[in-house]
């Protein structure tokens, strides 16, 4: 039968009203494998291509055919705002189906949520932290709420699966299953999957399922790619000897680059529904600033807007809803917070400045254009400070440029996205795990209280002795405390922890201080600005008028110009070594890249010139200066770091000389032979990863940190972040 015919009649009436002509071909093979099957489901296709319906259209048919004594259905996702833009989607969805849904988050009405724990049914969607306030706070009620659930709908799979978040919610799934002793259907959603079959793992993990990832064709699609570079030149003689054909910026020296930089993005957006994205929060706020300047100067109306996590969520909302409005040509500068699933309406382009993180984060921007049958349009501008002298041979070399080459690459001709390396060892999430749980029972044996957190699937590889050294260490320093009949529970020190509102977090949040015009907010910023001081936030210049330190907020009023502003921490960034590898083939091969501009493509030619002629390409060690070398083994940040360990264990300095580079920089007073023979030496060694000269406090970041012992997360580093054999395997 016509999968159709099968859905549910308010849904197929809810097609007819809609004008759709035919249902998807991921809709169609959703059906199938809900319909026909008691497996989990595995969506991953591109934005806009109808996973929501996909997961959603068979689910409510199966909760309309046999409805549910509790809610039904719990829809995951790690926005609110997410969850705000489903929940209109699926309110016109359901207005003939008598099923109810409701939002559970902190912005979410009380009314409805004493509503839904009176009369729990239908749908409800939440994030991972409340739902561990739930399985937590109210242990006794979620008997009644889930007792009854039939499936679980995880958006952004991906993001979840690289986050500590995703830890958690599998976590608090688990314990979910362990008290209701119902074992609901998973179904993950995802535009951006490297390895499919790493994703089925993650979304099987607990369930005893099997999991079907259904593949379907979604065609050739089309896409317009443009890369264009801009320069600042230090002084005469670098303009001189640029032999820069654009007349305009011969011998002018200074910020020309810059300047013609924003002359051109506001040309290229102009009337263009546009997210401009770049990589840090500051830069977003600067480049805004720097448009609405010269849409002042040149008498055009203000659209420029900015969407980030500092930016307060009524002015975010306020953007995204503009954004939807089919009128409005509004211009956003961005970073992360707009490259998931949000419903920003149909964009005509979208900007990255600079270099993206990766390729996963490339197609989740280029997804963000291209809807409603339009062709996805994205352009790259970089502007680059030119200089005369560098330190090295290397130092001419953009390697951003560069890697945005093998970015787009990997992911337009090779369909490559990054894999998503597994946490095995995450000790800060054992730790947060088991005060939870504590919280939630009480009282426990330590054997017991051992059983249930171990059993959890992502602690699977965490061994029962690493266990009993968490838990001596946390009655140690007072988060746990031993009874009088030798069970545990939460301990002085933990008390503190466990009942700030802060608990249900897993993730590292900065201090932030409250920044308002009279009673509006604007945002956060993480540092105080003294009355006179200006900055930017949310696209605009404030200063400070007053500063309330106890209640952290500073008051501040509009000025004109443009500002600065900076937060203490902002993006970390690894690569991967087929990522690494591509940039290689982009120095040596002379591939054609129509996607590049003139200047781009005579910059590129410029620096494979220097790297042919540098031998970097084919050698492992070049000489950079007297005692200075280069390694490229041409692979990964992991294997590259695990390397730079190994050199330190033969005495031989070397480093690692920005987050992203591609190779590491080792002071050695022997010759180029005697540092490569000493290199192939390590890789034939049987090297002992806990012999490895790490400093003292090394960690892989993360929160409750300072809760677990110094052995254990330096076992996590060594475990889950070196990669001895990958170094080997890239090397040979």
């Amino acid at each position: 039968m016509d999968v159709f015919y099968r859905l549910a009649p308010f849904i197929q009436d809810f097609i007819y009203q809609s004008k759709w002509e035919e249902l998807r071909g991921n809709q169609v093979a959703a059906c199938e494998v809900i319909f026909d099957s008691d497996y989990n489901l595995l969506l991953s296709s591109g934005t806009a291509s109808g996973k929501t319906e996909a997961a959603f259209l068979p689910v409510l048919t199966e909760l309309y055919n046999k409805p549910s004594r509790s809610i039904g259905v719990m829809y995951i996702s790690p926005l609110k705002a997410l969850i705000n833009d489903q929940f209109k989607r699926l309110e016109q969805l359901l207005v003939d189906s008598h099923i109810p849904v409701t939002k559970w988050h902190g912005d979410a009405s009380m009314t409805q949520k004493n509503r839904l724990l009176k009369n729990p049914e239908g749908i409800i969607q939440i994030t991972p932290e409340s739902l561990e306030s739930l399985i937590t706070n109210k242990r006794g009620a979620c008997l009644k709420i889930f007792g009854d659930l039939r499936f679980i709908i995880i958006d952004e799979v991906h993001y979840f699966m690289r986050d500590a978040r995703g830890i958690q919610l599998l976590c608090v799934l688990e314990r979910l299953r362990k008290l209701t002793g119902v074992s609901p259907r998973r179904i993950g959603l995802s535009a951006t999957l490297g390895d499919v079959s790493l994703a089925q793992n993650w979304l099987n993990t607990g369930t005893g399922r099997e999991c079907d990832a259904p593949i379907v064709e979604e065609g050739k699609k089309r896409v317009r790619l443009r890369v264009e570079r801009f320069v600042n030149y230090t002084d005469k003689r670098d303009t001189q000897d640029s032999g820069a054909a654009d007349s305009a910026t011969t011998g002018t020296g200074g910020d020309i680059g810059d300047r013609e930089h924003y002359e051109y993005l506001f040309k290229q957006t102009l009337d263009k529904k546009t997210i401009i994205f770049t990589n840090s929060r500051e830069e977003t706020e600067y480049v805004m600033a720097n448009l609405r300047e010269i849409a002042l100067r040149k008498g055009s109306p203000d659209v420029y807007r900015v969407h980030h996590g500092n930016v307060s969520a009524l002015i975010r909302e306020n953007t995204e809803d503009e954004m939807k409005s089919a009128d409005e040509k509004i211009v956003t500068g961005a970073t992360v917070t707009l490259e998931l699933g949000i419903d920003i309406g149909s964009l005509d382009q979208a900007v990255q400045i600079g270099t993206p993180y990766n390729v996963s984060s490339f197609a989740q921007r280029l997804g963000r254009c291209g809807r409603r049958g339009q062709i996805p349009q994205l352009l790259f501008t970089f502007t680059e400070s030119i200089k005369i002298n560098s330190d090295n041979t290397l130092g001419p070399i953009n390697w951003d440029f560069i890697r945005t080459i093998a970015i787009i690459e990997l992911y337009t001709k090779d369909h490559w996205i990054e894999p998503i390396p597994p946490q095995n060892h995450a000790y800060n999430l054992l730790y947060h795990q088991t005060m939870s749980h504590l919280k939630s029972t009480g009282e426990m044996s330590p054997a017991a209280l051992a059983q249930d957190i171990l059993s959890l699937g992502c602690f699977k590889h965490i061994h029962k002795d690493d266990y009993k050294q968490l838990l001596s260490h946390l009655l140690l320093i007072e988060q746990l405390q031993k009874t009088e009949r030798g069970g545990l529970i939460i301990g002085r020190e933990g008390e503190k922890i466990v009942n700030s509102h802060k608990f249900l977090t897993v993730f590292i949040a900065s201090e932030y201080l409250l920044v308002k015009d009279e009673s509006r907010t604007i945002g956060t910023v993480d540092k105080i600005y003294p009355v006179g001081i200006r900055f930017a936030l949310a696209g605009l210049t404030w200063e400070t008028v007053d500063v309330n330190v106890k209640s952290k907020v500073i008051f501040v009023k509009r000025v004109p110009g443009i500002s600065l502003v900076d937060w203490d921490v902002d993006f970390e960034n690894e690569l991967h070594t087929i990522l690494v590898r591509k940039i290689r083939s982009v120095l040596l091969l002379n591939d054609s890249y129509p996607y590049l501009s003139e200047r781009c493509k005579e910059r590129l030619v410029e620096i494979q010139y220097i790297a042919r002629n540098s031998g970097i390409s084919d050698n492992l060690v070049t000489q950079l200066s007297d005692k200075k070398y280069a390694i490229f083994p041409w692979a990964g940040t992991r294997q590259l770091v695990t390397l730079n360990y190994a050199l330190r264990r033969r005495k031989i300095k070397s480093k690692l000389p920005w987050n992203t580079c591609v190779y590491l920089e080792a002071i050695f007073d022997g010759t180029k032979d005697e540092l490569e023979s000493i290199i192939y030496d390590i890789l034939h060694s049987d090297i002992d990863l806990y012999d490895l000269p790490l400093p003292d406090k090394v960690q892989i970041k993360g929160k409750y940190n300072e809760f677990i012992p110094p052995e254990l997360l330096r076992k996590q580093f060594i475990e889950d972040y070196l990669d001895f054999d990958g170094l080997k395997i890239a090397l040979n």
